[in-house]
């Protein structure tokens, strides 16, 4: 089912396509063939910055996680026999810190939709019954609309180049991410398959989705992929020291 096909759905992804377009030709006497690109640098900056709130609260529902997670764990230790006492205490302890466990939830729901938005207009060909114009510019001679793997038959020094900038460029984002958000601490000896050391390795590479994703989506997704993780390496990076995790 195309959610898209719903007026609704189409009347926003319209829209977001005609605010591209609009920038597209509000930069081109200054980017010219790069205009297009440019414009969607500077569109996702902009949806980036007006997300950050929702990225305040997330950082701070998880410094409250964190630092419940001792009390939490006993009270796991406690009534590990009796689970219907366990849920009962454990709701006690968000209700007396005046937070909830799911405090961090309704932020990311905000988010999804809009970057969902976003997202959809530099996949799509066809947006509200007309052809997807901006798949059509380019940048440094590769239609915006080309994908690496796509490319395979027909593959030039262009598409090489700029696509290799941009994996290399979020290659190294992602491992950096890695890095520094790797969990500091050992996991419990009681820890459960989510949180054991094996699960939040895998965790770890998490990151370099978006480097498997950029090598399959049209370019402008992709440079739509690299400006939204290095934002949220920056983002996440300023709130962990606005918000320290104890």
């Amino acid at each position: 089912m195309d959610l898209f096909a719903f007026p609704p759905f189409a009347f926003l992804l319209d829209a977001a396509y005609r605010v591209l377009m609009s920038v597209s030709a509000l930069l081109s006497p200054l980017a010219g063939a790069a205009s297009a690109a440019l414009a969607i640098v500077i569109i996702t900056l902009l949806v980036r910055i007006a997300l950050v709130p929702a990225g305040i609260a997330q950082a701070r529902s998880e410094q409250m996680r964190a630092r419940l997670a001792p009390q939490l764990r006993e009270i796991q230790r406690r009534f590990r026999k009796n689970p219907e006492r366990m849920q009962r205490e454990m709701m006690q302890l968000y209700r007396d810190e005046n937070t909830s466990p799911f405090a961090g939830i309704l932020p990311a729901l905000i988010q999804a939709p809009i970057v969902g938005l976003i997202y959809a207009v530099f996949l799509r060909s066809i947006v509200s019954d007309h052809p997807n114009d901006l798949l059509n510019e380019h940048l440094l001679g590769v239609p915006l609309g080309t994908s690496l793997v796509g490319s395979v038959g027909t593959f030039s020094v262009e598409t090489a180049v700029v696509f290799g900038i941009l994996i290399a460029l979020m290659t190294v984002v992602a491992e950096i991410t890695r890095r520094v958000f790797r969990p500091t601490l050992p996991p419990e000896p009681d820890a459960s398959p989510l949180t054991s050391g094996g699960m939040q390795r895998a965790l770890g590479f998490l990151p370099y989705l978006s480097v498997v994703f950029a090598a399959f989506v049209p370019l402008a997704a992709a440079i739509y992929l690299a400006v939204t993780v290095i934002w949220t390496l920056a983002q996440r990076w300023i709130l962990r020291r606005a918000y320290p995790l104890e």
